[in-house]
């Protein structure tokens, strides 16, 4: 299964306290192949990791980052103007640049699967290379 990876997915895997983290976790376990990170959500996770666990807690995510299951992606020339035409056309569902981001990079890979939480903004946004997004978990 490829899969493009969120923020919301991230802080949940690593956050034991998180509703969700039961449920990334078996996601995140039954993935057969890498597992697409893209760098824009790397800011906003350890924020939100430093924030509610802590600055070792930040540390050991990023450690565990480095682990072969992972493929970071960065943005490339074509992904910005794709993301100001995804905040432009969802202007008014406050969209933000990593989800757009994220939107981007799924379009490029041709992946339909996105590991989120964010359930209202992946399903009402319409991507290019398919009907809807699949959401996960």
């Amino acid at each position: 299964m490829t899969a493009i990876v969120d923020t919301s997915f991230l802080v949940s895997l690593i956050n034991p306290r998180e509703q969700s983290h039961q449920a990334c976790a078996a996601v995140a376990r039954s993935a057969s192949e890498r597992l697409i990170l893209p760098q824009v959500v790397l800011p906003e996770a350890t924020y939100l990791v430093d924030k509610y666990l802590g600055h070792t807690a930040m540390r050991a995510m990023v450690r565990q980052l480095m682990q072969a299951a992972w493929h970071l992606e960065p943005l490339i020339g074509g992904d910005i103007e794709r993301i100001a035409a995804v905040l432009d056309q969802y202007h008014d569902q406050d969209i933000d640049f990593a989800d757009a981001g994220v939107v981007a990079i799924a379009e490029r890979f041709n992946v339909r699967r996105i590991l989120t939480l964010d359930r209202r903004h992946f399903t009402m946004i319409r991507p290019r290379h398919c009907a809807a997004f699949k959401i996960l978990p």
